[in-house]
Formats: structure tokens, C-alpha cells, sequence
């Protein structure tokens, strides 16, 4: 069976019977415990309510989980390159390291090179890899109002000021300035394929992207400029709105998003967003179709701009626009991911249909 028609209903019969048939080619993500694990894994099973499916080995890390050690699920693809298989066992000896590229030099390899053989193996860099869980394990404790030495700790930084900085470069903010009295409350939001930042008042939501997108900083310091008020820890109800649809989204029981939203652009950037929540689900449209749309057919330079500053993700559905040629084209979550969102959003229409 193709893994892109597979269930999460077929996956779990395949965990439960630790079917060979899927080893390396899919695995579950356990939320109990924060582990992924190949189907084949000989650990007690979790329920299914626990148990979050993944076609790649860098979905896994990117929604925050971390490698089993009694099934090793990274064990295949270290396997395939030695390069990858030294730096894994030395990271994994000193996982409390704030890696860098001078560590890397130091085990005698070219950074370069590692990059390319992570990004091959892993679909990120091993400095992506090595932070991935560190930061999130961070966010965590600070959005359940924990203290910022906690943070660090559990962050796995070597000092206080080392989290500080990750954490500013993610937020545009350290942490220790949130009072608990800011007007815009960020927090993380679970899904399969990685967790996302909601920023909201209690009216609207404001921003929502996923958890290593580059511009995401950037992002969250103009939006903080544009509204004048500062960014803390929290949710409002906004937040908890988008994260109920998100988990139907995600479940497959529809696309609808209803969640109040604030809008932060140009009128025209405007026009294109609407027009993409007028793309109906399961369908794609090219950066021309969506220029014809909103009646400026020799505007797509500017409609691929107005989509690549959307800042709400999955609620604002750039991800539907592909080139003309059908091909994807690139997306600031990951094009991983935007095959992932189209393949589910068919899935969502076919069913649809079917009702």
C-alpha cells in the first residue's frame, strides 16, 4: 500500500502488529511521552488517542518528538551515511551541547558537507536537528508559566543567557521580560506535522506559523510594532478557537476556519488573502488564477509577495498555490509540509463528497 493512502486507523493496526511492511517507512509519535518510534517498536503500545503518524523521520523531529532508544528510529538512515552515523553518536553523547559548526569542524568534518548529508538523510541541518527539541522543550515550560531558569534547564541550554538568545531569535523577545499584563499572548499549538505560534488578543487571532520558519521573528517584531503592544505567554480565547479547529483540521474532519482574524498588510495584500480562503478544499490555483480572481491578471509578481507575507497559516491557505505547471512552489513551512497539507485536504474533499 502506497503510505500516502494509508490511515491512521491502518498504521495503528500496523503499530499494534509491528508489520515489517511499514519499518522505516512510517512512525508514530507518542504524546504521552514525547517519543517517536518505528512501528515496529517492541515498547508496550500506546493508545490511539496517543499516537500521532509520520511519513519521515523530520516530521518527527519538527513536531517536537524526540528518537525512541529501544527501537532507534534513526538508526537506518546513520546507516546509510557514515558521515551522519558519526555525528548522530557523537550529538548523542552530549546532547546537553549547544552545538555549533566549530563543533562539527572539530569532529573532522566539513560543515558543508554535513549540511548536505543531514538535509538528504533527515530533510534538516544536524544544527536544525540539534535545536529543534531544545527550543520547544523550552517554550513549553514558559507557556505553562514556568520559570526562566526552568526553561533553561529543561531547554537543555548550557546557561541561562544561551536560552535567552534562542528563545529572542524565535520570539523577537527574552524571556524574561513577559509580565503576565501584555496585550498579544503567544503559545504553541500541537499538530502532526510540528507545532505552530498563535499569537492573539482576546478578540482576534493574529499570526500563526509554524515553529521554524524563518521569518518568523521577523513576523512576530512587526506585528508587534504594527499593534503597539507587547508580546507575552498565554492564550486567549482566539487561540483556544483555532487550536479546536486546528485539531479537526488535522483529523480530517474539515477545513473551515472560523476563528476571528486581524489582518496585517496592504489593501491589496488583502484582497489576495480573501482570495485564498475562496479556494475551495482539496483544490490548488496558480499564482495567475488567483491574480484573475482579485482582477489583476498581470499582478503576479505582487499576488506571490502578498502570499509569501501571510502570516496565518492553514487559516489563510497559501499553501494551495502551486506554480503553473502544477509544480509546488515554495512554502515558509516547508514544501514537505505543503504536500502534506494538499495530500490531507483531498482527502477531506473526497470525504465530503461522500457525505
Amino acid at each position: 500500500m502506497d503510505l500516502l493512502d494509508a490511515s491512521d486507523a491502518t498504521l495503528y493496526d500496523a503499530l499494534i502488529a509491528r508489520d515489517p511492511g511499514y519499518d522505516g517507512r512510517a512512525f508514530v509519535g507518542v504524546t504521552t511521552t514525547g517519543v517517536f518510534c518505528r512501528l515496529t517498536c517492541p515498547a508496550r503500545k500506546p493508545l490511539r488517542e496517543n499516537c500521532r503518524f509520520f511519513r519521515t523521520v523530520a516530521e518527527c523531529v519538527a513536531a517536537g518528538f524526540r528518537p525512541c532508544l529501544r527501537c532507534h528510529p534513526l538508526a537506518t538512515a546513520t546507516a546509510a551515511d557514515p558521515v551522519v552515523a558519526a555525528v548522530m553518536a557523537a550529538w548523542g553523547a552530549d546532547r546537553a551541547r549547544r552545538w555549533t559548526e566549530a563543533d562539527v569542524t572539530t569532529l573532522g568534518f566539513d560543515a558543508s558537507t554535513v549540511r548536505r548529508a543531514f538535509r538528504r538523510q533527515f530533510g534538516m541541518t544536524f544544527l536544525e536537528f540539534a535545536r529543534a527539541s531544545r527550543v520547544r522543550d523550552g517554550f513549553e515550560t514558559l507557556a505553562r508559566g514556568g520559570r526562566v531558569i526552568d526553561a533553561q534547564v529543561e531547554a537543555a541550554f548550557a546557561s541561562p543567557s544561551g536560552f535567552r538568545d534562542a528563545f529572542a531569535r524565535l520570539l523577537g523577545v527574552a524571556p524574561g521580560r513577559f509580565t503576565g499584563r501584555e496585550l498579544l499572548k503567544a503559545d504553541c499549538i500541537d499538530t502532526p506535522i510540528g507545532p505552530m505560534i498563535a499569537v492573539a488578543d482576546p478578540r482576534a487571532l493574529h499570526l500563526l506559523e509554524f515553529v521554524g520558519r524563518k521569518a518568523l521573528p521577523t513576523e512576530l517584531r512587526r506585528l508587534q510594532h504594527g499593534v503597539r503592544g507587547e508580546l507575552g505567554i498565554g492564550r486567549c480565547a482566539p487561540t483556544e478557537q483555532v487550536a479546536d479547529e486546528l485539531r479537526r483540521y488535522f483529523a480530517g474532519e474539515g477545513a473551515r476556519f472560523e476563528v476571528p482574524v486581524a489582518y496585517h498588510g496592504s489593501v491589496f495584500a488583502r484582497r489576495v488573502w480573501d482570495a485564498l480562503r475562496d479556494i475551495p478544499v482539496g483544490r490548488t490555483r496558480s499564482y495567475a488564477e488567483v491574480a484573475a480572481a482579485i482582477g489583476a491578471p498581470s499582478a503576479m509578481r505582487a499576488v506571490a509577495r502578498a502570499n509569501g507575507e501571510n502570516s496565518l497559516a492553514l487559516v489563510i491557505p497559501c499553501h494551495r498555490v502551486i506554480g503553473a505547471d502544477g509544480a509546488l512552489t515554495g512554502y515558509g513551512g516547508g514544501l514537505w509540509r505543503k504536500r502534506w497539507l494538499i495530500d490531507l485536504e483531498r482527502r477531506i474533499a473526497a470525504m465530503e463528497k461522500t457525505t
